[in-house]
């Protein structure tokens, strides 16, 4: 249940929400009219979250510290770099996107769930990955003033985006790079789950000793008040650096050069508006470090950070997540990490490493049933996979479980330190495919086409969840690493049987023979073919076989020459990218063997994929629904056979 408002009354009877078409108007607004603001804005992203699911323990912390910006800040002129973005609601609601642009949130047409700079001109920078904004923030502020222009750029950073290494490696250049930059530190001490590692305790220490700034300020104005104080003031700083802290610690951000300001109350407006007003005034690189609660205004949200991260539709009320259908399936997610944690449990070299995910990849099953053999690094995937690499060497068996999307991080640790060296490491890749709510920063749609050309990998997809569990038992045995691609939500309802089958690396399965058309998937695409198969023959009197691939790489070449004869065609289906993907890897397998047959590659079309608010809109919106798959199919048999006449 919301709570309600901090105010002893309301500014207004009438609602305030609904006169917000730009940041004027949140300027406009007396003091005292922000507390009812901030409620309203809270009361319209539970409203709306319940409904389409989203972001709201992030945005909800951040309704003060948003307002507070927009009170003191002017975009698009000046410029908010939000991390990730997943906290951009409030700015969105602020900035002319309220009403029912907004209550579309995540939904076709509607409002994207991150920022990006086409659906508005107050969208300085688009993202969707954690530890972007600073670097980000950094380079435009450099821009600026290599332009000789004045506006301010504000980069908001969660505490967890100094887990990764990019925003140290921008705070490390900051000073080199600009001489005026404000960064906002909000620190809930979350991530998506609770931050962990040195740099998350070293917050929390700041943020819980209350005589670190009393010091601090108290010299400050006592060197000023001195005669000749500013000059005071600078022999001071001078000294403290020089001296290495021996009289008050600096803190980290000092130490880069930033200006430490804070810890500040991020949910007491008043002195939000202050301490940004005074960033706002100085002439140098300053860090304001905000203290906000995830989830103020709802009770759940405050009880179940986690959950309420991401969440799924739920009642406003209670917080409960509202039911599907009965008989859903498990999540792919909930299969693997179950699956993992039976085998962690018969052998103790298999361990498993997630990015600051415990819950989305499914490993809080392995976090509670073989806490020794589970790591959350927090956000960072390059470390994440470099980690794995390490404990490979030793003979261990480490799993790393991070999203398709978030794994393009990792890369070069992928290239230079697993394959490279041909280390048996194992990586889970969910939400391969559509994410469909979350947008083209979310989609796994680019994993074949980026390891494919890595040498000595395997990389496969189920068709079914009883599958994943065969392909991550076959991955754990492999000499060099293994990549299992997954899509978000329910498997098919396959039952899993009690002991898992080794599969045969390379090796497709026919699933239905077929003379006229072989249709070779992979994945969840497997019962789509099917269905098609089946559309074909009644209506077409095609005979249609149908092929689960497995393996996108290496792919069953053998059995794809069997099929490549004289007067058939071949079709791959896949959940990918139609460039570089499976269907370009069967192209290359024909064309290297000199077959003639036709050749028709089903797959998502070169280009960023919107938000929407279901897979199936989405497909249709590119040619990829069951109708227009069918007509592609028959369309090219028939051009094939008016040639071959």
């Amino acid at each position: 249940m919301s709570q309600p408002a901090e105010s002893a009354a309301s500014y207004s009877s009438q609602p305030l929400l609904p006169t917000i078409s730009g940041p004027d108007d949140v300027k406009a607004l007396p003091l005292e009219a922000l507390p009812q603001l901030a409620q309203e804005i809270r009361d319209e992203i539970i409203q709306v979250t319940s409904v389409n699911g989203g972001h709201v323990g992030s945005n909800l912390g951040v309704v003060e510290l948003c307002i507070g910006l927009h009170r003191v800040f002017s975009t698009p002129t000046d410029q908010f770099v939000f991390d990730v973005a997943h906290q951009g609601y409030v700015h969105k609601l602020l900035t002319g996107r309220a009403g029912e642009f907004f209550r579309g949130l995540r939904k076709t047409n509607g409002a994207s769930g991150f920022l990006y700079r086409s659906e508005s001109k107050h969208d300085a920078f688009g993202a969707g990955h954690a530890g972007t904004a600073l670097s980000a923030a950094l380079g435009m502020a450099t821009a600026r003033d290599l332009r000789g222009s004045a506006e301010h750029v504000v980069a908001v950073c969660g505490d967890a985006a100094f887990t990764c290494g990019v925003t140290l490696e921008a705070l490390n250049n900051v000073v080199g790079s600009t001489k005026r930059l404000i960064v906002v530190l909000n620190d809930n001490e979350w991530s998506i789950a609770k931050n962990v590692g040195a740099i998350a305790h070293y917050l929390n220490r700041l943020s819980t000793n209350p005589t670190y700034n009393k010091i601090h300020h108290d010299l400050e104005r006592f060197c000023t008040s001195l005669p000749g104080g500013h000059e005071m003031h600078r022999v001071y700083m001078k000294w403290k650096r020089e001296t290495k802290d021996f009289f008050v610690e600096s803190s980290l951000f000092e130490k880069f050069g930033l200006r430490y300001i804070g810890p500040v109350d991020g949910h007491d407006q008043e002195k939000m508006i202050k301490n940004l007003e005074f960033a706002k005034q100085g002439d140098q690189t300053v860090l304001l470090h905000v203290i906000t609660k995830k989830g103020k205004g709802l009770d759940a949200a405050i009880r179940s950070p986690e959950k309420f991260h991401g969440a799924s539709p739920y009642d406003s009320a209670t917080g409960e997540n509202k039911k599907g259908p009965a008989g859903t399936p498990p999540n792919y997610q909930d299969v693997m990490g179950k699956a993992l944690t039976k085998f962690a449990l018969a052998d103790s070299r298999i361990v498993g490493i997630t990015g600051a995910m415990p819950a989305g990849t499914g490993l809080t099953h392995l976090a509670q049933g073989c806490p020794r053999q589970f790591f959350d690094v927090g956000i960072a995937e390059e470390h994440a996979v470099l980690f794995a690499a390490g404990l490979a060497t030793k003979g261990m068996r480490p799993v790393c479980a991070i999203y398709s999307t978030f794994l393009q991080r990792g890369y070069d640790q992928i290239i230079h330190d697993v394959a490279l060296q041909n280390l048996p490491v194992t990586f889970c890749m969910d939400r391969a495919g559509l994410s469909a709510n979350d947008g083209p920063t979310h989609h796994g749609l680019f994993d074949i086409s980026y390891l494919r050309c890595i040498p000595g990998v395997t990389v496969m997809q189920p068709k079914d969840e009883d599958e994943l569990v065969d392909m991550l038992h076959t991955s754990l045995q492999l000499d060099g690493p293994g990549f299992i691609r997954y899509p978000r939500g329910a498997g098919q309802g396959t039952p899993i049987k009690e002991t898992p089958a080794t599969l045969p690396v390379g090796k497709a399965e026919v699933v239905r023979e077929g003379t006229n058309i072989m249709i070779w998937a992979l994945g969840p695409m497997v019962q789509d073919a099917l269905v098609i198969a089946d559309r074909l023959a009644a209506e077409e009197g095609l005979s249609v076989g149908v092929v689960n691939a497995r393996f996108a790489k290496p792919i069953d070449h053998t059995l794809l020459h069997k099929h490549a004869t004289p007067g058939s065609m071949i079709v791959t289906m896949e959940d990918h990218v139609v460039t570089g993907g499976f269907g370009t890897a069967v192209l290359e397998s024909l064309q290297d063997c000199d077959h003639k047959t036709g050749l028709e590659r089903i797959g998502w079309p070169d280009n960023f994929v919107e938000h929407g608010s279901s897979v199936e809109i989405l497909r249709a919106a590119h040619g990829l629904s069951p109708d227009d798959i069918h007509q592609r199919i028959l369309h090219r048999w028939r051009s094939a056979k008016e040639i071959t006449i």
